[in-house]
């Protein structure tokens, strides 16, 4: 059985509020209990419930359940309150359901952007979002390559998609290639009866489709989330 510290900050509270603080101010909405363990050197989200269970005590945070990530610091670490605590964002998972290709078009499955798999997911800030975005039918993919990175979408990241079927000229889109059986990630233009799909980067030329009912607007890209760098 764990021993139990005395009353007060220890190392470890130290660093978790410090995290808290941190990843909230980057983030808009708090860390989940496995973020949490892998900055602050804690291996067991046992362990890192424990000590978050005892700030609650000292009030330090608050945490709320019934909430995905529900902890808000209401105390800095000199223990002073915060003049707004840091409030729970609404929370909710979106599907990953595959990957998009952010390069030259290549083949993937004709049922990849309909298998959605109940195990796979990410948690997504409702705040991050548009105010007036739906987020019944969202759906995520996970880019491969990096014909995007002007636009700030690199290899490995995950861009959340609102299912459409037509787009405007300048979206940002995933689009199925009928005629090639092939998938990709581009800006969508509608020009002279033929559609460009341009890259976000200087060294790769568009794509240019001659008959625009080969092309199949999928999804347009509502929000874009970063792969985590390896330290």
């Amino acid at each position: 059985m764990m021993a139990r510290k005395k009353v007060g900050l220890g190392e470890r509270h130290k660093k978790i509020l410090r995290f808290l603080e941190k990843f909230h101010s980057e983030n808009g909405y708090p860390p989940s209990i496995r973020e949490i363990g892998e900055n602050t050197s804690i291996s067991s989200t046992s362990v890192v419930n424990y000590y978050l269970n005892q700030l609650e005590e000292m009030h330090y945070i608050e945490r709320e359940s019934n909430v995905s990530r529900g902890i808000r610091l209401v105390r800095n670490l000199e223990g002073q309150l915060l003049k707004a605590a840091q409030t729970v964002t609404e929370m909710f998972t979106v599907p990953v359901i595959g990957r998009i290709v952010a390069g030259e078009p290549v083949p993937v499955p004709s049922s990849d952007f309909n298998y959605y798999d109940q195990e796979t997911g990410i948690d997504i800030a409702r705040s991050l979002l548009p105010p007036k975005e739906k987020t019944e039918d969202l759906f995520a993919l996970e880019v491969q390559g990096d014909s995007m990175i002007d636009a700030m979408v690199n290899d490995g990241d995950i861009v959340i998609m609102r299912p459409i079927t037509q787009a405007n000229n300048g979206e940002m889109v995933a689009v199925w290639l009928a005629d090639r059986d092939e998938t990709t990630l581009k800006y969508f233009y509608l020009e002279n009866g033929r559609v460009r799909l341009q890259p976000a980067n200087p060294l790769m030329s568009p794509i240019i489709i001659d008959d625009p009912a080969y092309v199949q607007v999928q999804g347009k890209v509502v929000l874009v989330i970063r792969r985590l760098e390896e330290s």
